[in-house]
């Protein structure tokens, strides 16, 4: 059945999908490969995100090594797991030291190699790896890449890494020793040359018919051609036209969709584009996802789906400012906002904090996402609120600075010059953002924090971090006043302190990534609060067929909800104009 995308017409043989979390990067990346496969061509498909659900999508179990899909002869899938790729890391380096190497040589190297930064390179190892002499096997690879701004971090470390290593063959770092990184310098180098050469590399930014989607879109796009990568392509999923023209609801979806589209930002318009239609079903499963991007097939699933059951005339829940209202009983605490990307973490996060406010509440909004979006959302000063931001690049510095600034009167020229030389590596980062976030959360002593978090798998990767801190504080302090330790970790534990709180949509794998986050907070002994799920359609009134269609699914996956957490279920209704500003945000809390 023939593809109507035009990305597949000429394919090159790496493709990147990247974009904001939420606008379906996954189920596009999965449907294009799928397209490929069944076109003849051997696929790897490769998923950089921590948080990925392509095991659910594909119905198979996901390994770091390439699993084939079943029913689609010539397509694999691969999933870079950070945790196995810091193991098999760990030994590689520690393989290279050779039998020379001492005991205590060796310990001293896997210490350096147990910090949260060390899956970074892990996980950056793996996919040069694939960029280079890994891929001989396959025609095409595609990359389901983490959320946007996890992605630019990824697709810049090879430039990163290769400056970080130039001329650099002394000391060791939180990676291990330097010259077990400088045996890869010819592994990065190839990636760097594989990523910019638009005749093998394609990056494709898969976006909605959104404002903020298409703004973010925009914004990657510029930043990738400041990094090389310029042969880039659009995809715009999800775009909806009604079919009943007497339904508002169906009327304001199509119209903001439109208005999103006309308004697309320039860079955006040089760009080829493909339009994908918004379908009936959630694309799970093969034939959903065959039909993703095949009109005749859309057809038939279209067709095949039963009519939903009538839906109540109200949905019952419980609305967003009932939630406030039982935080507003404490006198202070941390509120973390989690999920997904692209679920509305940072509208649900500024609508809170501007809730405690209305309650009297001092309160600080901040946030871990590299892509920052807090002040275009609340958009305004609000007396009684404070707004700040964890910026990687200025605690980065901040915190070079600091260490410089304590060790430097006791060193050498020389030996300060290796010490700011070892700072230049990428994973400096890392730590920066570590002791930023730490400051944070302590603030919440004495006054209300609401953290807008970052997309999930980026978020993961700093609770590492705060997991890594607490047990080397717990090894230092062993027997020496431990009582009295109180780290970050210790804190998110406290349910009395910090309050969880998980936003998702009413589609499948919204809430699957959302149960996985929560199996992973509990396994750290971090209890959620409660669950948020934002733009439901069951809460208005709708009539047109397709959205009618989608109902069905949105009731399962409430229930779904339901059976995830002890709390009442928060149902925040989908709106025709976005909750943008704070007269936008406070009518979530009417």
């Amino acid at each position: 059945m023939q593809s109507t995308l035009k990305l597949l017409d000429q394919p090159t043989r790496y493709m990147f999908f990247t974009g904001k979390g939420g606008v379906g990067k996954t189920s596009v990346s999965t449907a294009v490969s799928i397209a490929l496969a069944d076109a003849g061509k051997n696929v790897l498909l490769v998923s950089t995100d921590a948080a990925s659900n392509l095991d659910e999508m594909l119905g198979v179990e996901l390994s770091n090594q390439p699993v084939a899909v079943p029913h689609v002869p010539g397509m694999s899938v691969l999933n870079i797991d950070p945790v196995t790729a810091a193991i098999d890391y760990r030994a590689r380096v520690v393989e290279q030291m050779g039998a020379q190497a001492s005991d205590q040589d060796i310990a001293l190297v896997r210490e350096q190699l147990s910090g949260a930064c060390t899956t970074e390179i892990a996980t950056f190892d793996e996919f040069s790896h694939l960029l280079s002499q890994g891929s001989a096997a396959y025609d095409h690879i595609v990359f389901d890449t983490a959320p946007t701004g996890h992605t630019l971090r990824l697709l810049s470390l090879p430039k990163a890494w290769s400056g970080f290593l130039k001329g650099n063959d002394r000391g060791a770092s939180c990676l291990g020793p330097h010259s077990g990184l400088k045996m890869q310098e010819q592994l990065f180098n190839q990636a760097l040359a594989a990523l910019n050469d638009p005749a093998l590399t394609t990056v494709v930014l898969v976006t909605r018919p959104d404002k903020g989607a298409l703004g973010e879109a925009a914004r990657s796009s510029d930043e990738l051609r400041e990094l090389g990568l310029k042969n880039q392509r659009l995809v715009v999923n999800a775009v909806f036209k009604r079919s009943n023209l007497h339904d508002p609801i169906a009327a304001a979806i199509e119209s903001v969709g439109q208005q999103a589209l006309d308004e697309m930002p320039a860079s955006l318009r040089q760009l080829s584009a493909d339009y994908i239609p918004l379908k009936a079903v959630d694309s799970v499963g093969l034939p959903a996802l065959r039909a993703l991007l095949t009109p005749e097939l859309a057809r038939r699933a279209s067709t095949a789906t039963p009519a939903p059951a009538p839906a109540p005339a109200r949905l019952e829940y419980h609305a967003l400012s009932e939630l406030i209202a039982e935080l507003a009983h404490d006198q202070h605490g941390l509120i973390m906002v989690m999920g997904k990307g692209g679920v509305g973490k940072t509208t649900i996060a500024a609508a809170i904090a501007l809730g405690l406010v209305q309650h009297g509440k001092s309160v600080h909004l901040s946030t871990t996402d590299p892509a920052a979006h807090l002040t275009v959302t609340l958009n305004a000063e609000v007396q009684g609120l404070s707004v700040g931001r964890i910026d990687p690049k200025v605690e980065t510095q901040k915190y070079v600075n600091k260490i410089i600034a304590s060790r430097a009167p006791g060193m050498t020229e020389d030996e300060i010059a290796l010490l700011i030389e070892d700072l230049r590596s990428p994973c400096t980062e890392e730590v920066a953002v570590f002791h930023a976030f730490s400051r944070v959360v302590a603030q919440a002593r004495s006054a209300f924090v609401v953290l807008d978090t970052a997309p999930t798998g980026h978020s993961l990767l700093l609770m590492d971090a705060t997991g890594a801190y607490h047990r080397q504080m717990v090894r230092e302090f062993k027997g020496k006043a431990s009582d009295h330790i109180v780290t970050p970790l210790m804190r998110l534990q406290d349910a009395d302190y910090t309050k969880i709180i998980l936003v998702t949509l009413p589609e499948a794998t919204p809430v699957s990534q959302a149960a996985a986050l929560q199996d992973d907070l509990r396994r750290a002994n971090i209890e959620p609060f409660a669950w948020v799920v934002n733009k439901s359609l069951l809460a208005t009134d709708t009539t047109d067929p397709l959205l009618r269609a989608r109902l069905d699914s949105e009731r399962k996956q409430m229930a779904r909800v339901a059976d995830e957490t002890q709390h009442a279920v928060i149902v925040v209704p989908w709106t025709a104009e976005p909750p943008v500003g704070v007269a936008g945000l406070k009518r979530l809390l009417d």
